[in-house]
């Protein structure tokens, strides 16, 4: 599974490390269940990813922020 997918930066203050993100995912992956009931996620693959928002931490709005690509 691949953690980072984008960057983000706050055209308002200039924050480049922190951000709240709100997503939604959808992961398939096998469930092994031992016979004692305990649970095992093997293989996640994410086959679906929505950022629905990002918010600046530092000046705590939205407005600003822009993806940023890899140079």
């Amino acid at each position: 599974m691949k953690s980072v997918t984008a960057r983000y930066r706050c055209t308002a203050c200039g924050n480049l490390t922190r951000f709240d993100v709100v997503e939604t995912t959808s992961v398939r992956a096998f469930h092994h269940f031992t016979v004692g009931g305990d649970l095992s996620v093997e293989e996640p693959e994410v086959i679906a990813r929505s950022v629905e928002s990002v918010t600046c931490r530092w000046c705590g709005h939205g407005r600003g922020v822009e993806a940023i690509t890899a140079e």
